[in-house]
């Protein structure tokens, strides 16, 4: 008896270890999975950079390009104008609603990299690519204001958020500008590349902006500030100077904003003075005219789409911008040539966009840095620092 007595306890000695060590292999204690949270946000925010907000400015465009070509037409508009407006007006409210969660997601992690990684912006803001990209938020801010379904632009709420939206560019638009002719290593042929364009468009889409307000003071002097400067940046970059050479293989989307730029100015005079006229006529003939010069340079993106990045957005923005100028002077015009080149143009910036959508999904990986896609086993080993750092040059 005293036998059997001493062989069940040590049956329990056996099992009762067994069920613990059991319970210790499945339990993560919770201070590694806070740490394991902690590192991903802080990786996540030290390779997030102002030009993820390339994917803003294009959904912000399209809900513009979509709610203009939705409106009513006019009794002497052409039957193709009357088809378009046919589009179903759920579709533009859901663009809409997809284009402001978006910014409002990027504003966000973007303010938490200002708190949490200053110098990092700090960084951005004097490297001449990135700082340009600084203008961003505020023109797709501006971008889904005009295209609000809610706003009026004669109401109290546009005039605020006008002013909110407006004053960073202002401020950007003081500092770099007169860094351009007060600083002898911030000359404009030293710093100025494609991306130099996107301060011209801010102020132009501030000025659109303006106009629709009845501002028109204001709108001519943002036109006007945009306009002086978008010269001298046009001949800069034409004559090919040191700047537009500083620009890497990868980031030559960009040179799409060669078309943004010219059609946003046609799109602001034609705010600003109320009809699509010579002025207008004249810009949007030359963003033709660079758009045709760079399709048909295929050879100058070929480095830059081997792999997908986020610089692929690059192109969906200045080709939606294109399709609302050609919008506007098919409206104005009436031709049945006027009219498809606003369909061909309409089309090809919807399906850019679209295909864009599908590469991000497909890729989506790419937006989280390497040392956050381990396995579970690995989740207790804090990832190298050195593996999530971005070159500003290679991902701007």
């Amino acid at each position: 008896m005293a036998a059997e007595l001493k062989s069940e306890t040590q049956i329990e000695i056996i099992i009762e270890p067994t069920k613990s060590q059991s319970q210790s292999h499945c339990e993560i204690p919770p201070i590694i999975i806070k740490r394991s949270i902690s590192i991903s946000l802080t990786q996540i925010l030290t390779s997030f950079h102002a030009g993820y907000f390339r994917i803003s400015l294009s959904l912000c465009s399209q809900a513009l390009l979509w709610k203009i070509l939705g409106e009513r037409p006019a009794q002497d508009a052409h039957p193709f104008r009357r088809l378009l407006s046919l589009l179903p007006s759920a579709a533009f409210s859901l663009l809409w609603s997809v284009a402001l969660f978006t910014l409002t997601l990027l504003s966000l992690v973007y303010i938490l990299r200002c708190l949490f990684h200053f110098k990092m912006v700090q960084d951005e803001f004097l490297h001449h690519v990135g700082v340009n990209y600084l203008f961003a938020p505020w023109i797709s801010w501006l971008l889904l204001l005009q295209s609000s379904p809610f706003i009026s632009p004669k109401s109290m709420y546009y005039l605020v958020l006008w002013w909110i939206f407006v004053v960073p560019i202002l401020v950007l638009d003081v500092k770099i500008y007169g860094q351009w002719f007060t600083k002898g290593k911030r000359f404009v042929s030293v710093v100025a590349n494609p991306t130099s364009q996107i301060s011209v468009i801010g102020n132009l889409v501030a000025a659109k902006a303006a106009a629709q307000m009845g501002w028109g003071e204001t709108a001519v002097c943002m036109f006007s500030l945009g306009m002086a400067h978008y010269l001298v940046l046009f001949v800069t970059l034409y004559q090919r100077l040191a700047g537009s050479s500083n620009l890497p293989a990868m980031l030559r989307p960009v040179f799409f904003l060669f078309i943004a730029a010219p059609s946003m100015a046609s799109l602001a005079w034609d705010a600003i003075v109320g009809t699509f006229d010579n002025v207008a006529k004249m810009l949007f003939f030359l963003s033709l005219f660079l758009f045709l010069s760079l399709v048909s340079r295929p050879a100058l993106f070929r480095k830059s789409m081997k792999k997908f990045s986020v610089t692929w957005w690059a192109y969906s923005f200045p080709l939606t911008v294109l399709a609302l100028a050609s919008a506007e002077y098919a409206q104005e015009v009436k031709s049945g040539n006027a009219q498809a080149m606003m369909l061909v143009l309409s089309a090809l910036s919807v399906l850019v966009s679209l295909a864009l959508m599908v590469f991000t999904a497909i890729n989506t990986n790419m937006f989280v840095p390497d040392s956050l896609r381990v396995s579970s086993s690995e989740s207790s080993s804090p990832p190298s620092d050195s593996s999530n750092t971005l070159s500003p040059a290679s991902s701007l």
